[in-house]
Order: C-alpha cells, then sequence, then structure tokens
C-alpha cells in the first residue's frame, strides 16, 4: 500500500484521490487554528514557497480532535489560514487523525510511522507532555497522532519515510525534505 490509494475530501467536501501528488514530495500534517503550534503554519507557508517549483506539496488536514482547538467550519479554517499565514497550500476537510474515527490516511501514517518522543529541546515540549500526562494520558500510549502538527514526509514513491512531531519546527525539516527533491 502506498500513499496513493487514498482518496480524500479538499475542505470544499470534493473527493480527492492522493494519486494525483504521484512524483511529489509531500508534507501531510494535522493542523489547527487555535494552537500554541498554530504559528507553524507560518514556516509550512515558507518550507511550501521555497521548494514548490521543485516538486514539494504540503496537505494540511484541520482536526479538532485535540482540545478542541480546531472549532471552525471549513470555510473558517480555510479564511484564518489565508489571512493569518498567507496559506497557499492544500487545506483539506476538518476530520479525526486519532482513534477509531480517524481517517483511514491518518491510520496508515501513524501504522507506517511510529512515534519516536517529542523534541524535549523545543520550548513548548515540556508544557505539551505535562498537559498530555495530565488531562489525555492515553494519547501518550501507542503510536497515534499525540497533538496538533504531526508532520508525515512522503518521498516522490508515494512512501513515508519519516514522522516529525509538533516539537518539530517545519524549517528544521529542510534538510530532510532537500534529499528528497
Amino acid at each position: 500500500m502506498k500513499i496513493y490509494d487514498f482518496t480524500v475530501k479538499t475542505n470544499q467536501g470534493v473527493e480527492k484521490s492522493l494519486g494525483d501528488y504521484k512524483g511529489k514530495v509531500l508534507i501531510i500534517v494535522n493542523t489547527a487554528s487555535k494552537c500554541g503550534f498554530t504559528p507553524q503554519y507560518k514556516e509550512l507557508q515558507e518550507l511550501y514557497d521555497k521548494y514548490k517549483d521543485k516538486g514539494l506539496e504540503i496537505l494540511g488536514f484541520p482536526c479538532n480532535q485535540f482540545g478542541e482547538q480546531e472549532p471552525g467550519s471549513n470555510e473558517e479554517v480555510q479564511t484564518f489560514c489565508r489571512r493569518n499565514y498567507g496559506v497557499s497550500f492544500q487545506i483539506f476537510e476538518k476530520g479525526d487523525v486519532r482513534g477509531e474515527t480517524a481517517q483511514p490516511l491518518f491510520k496508515y501514517l501513524t501504522e507506517t510511522k511510529k512515534f519516536e518522543g517529542f523534541d524535549m529541546n523545543h520550548p513548548i515540549a515540556e508544557k505539551l507532555n505535562d498537559a498530555l500526562k495530565a488531562n489525555f494520558p492515553e494519547y501518550l500510549e501507542g503510536d497515534g497522532i499525540k497533538w496538533n502538527f504531526t508532520k508525515f514526509l512522503i518521498d516522490r514513491d508515494g512512501n513515508v519515510v519519516k514522522r516529525f512531531e509538533p516539537t518539530t519546527s517545519p524549517s528544521d525539516m529542510a534538510a530532510e525534505i532537500e534529499k528528497l527533491l
């Protein structure tokens, strides 16, 4: 199975095959508009601007599962992203990314690339870890998505190459992206 076997919905509700991205390097990321990691939209857009002409696509998947930090409609999410961060990469329909109700794409991603821990050097890492322990201890178990802005890097052949937790800034992914372009 490859990433190209999945169909997802755009934020306008249109079915889109990920096969349309064959030959591209992808970053697939679950997002939220009211999260401590929301400023990562800026860095994601910077990566997109820098590498889109070399074959990078970024696919954003809004999710409200983590502290209800994405309460808006699909249209409100899109407007927020464009207005506040100049996002021009594709934002998809809001949906779940962990647990029984997770979108099949995210079940596949988390089965393919396991959780390896947070970068505890990140300024928010300790707060995130403590908040999860106190409020969502079950999120720390297994390989499911732990929080907003978990990023998956996909090569041009549709293979999931690497998983980056929210505590990895998108700009810190540049060297890994460049290897695949």
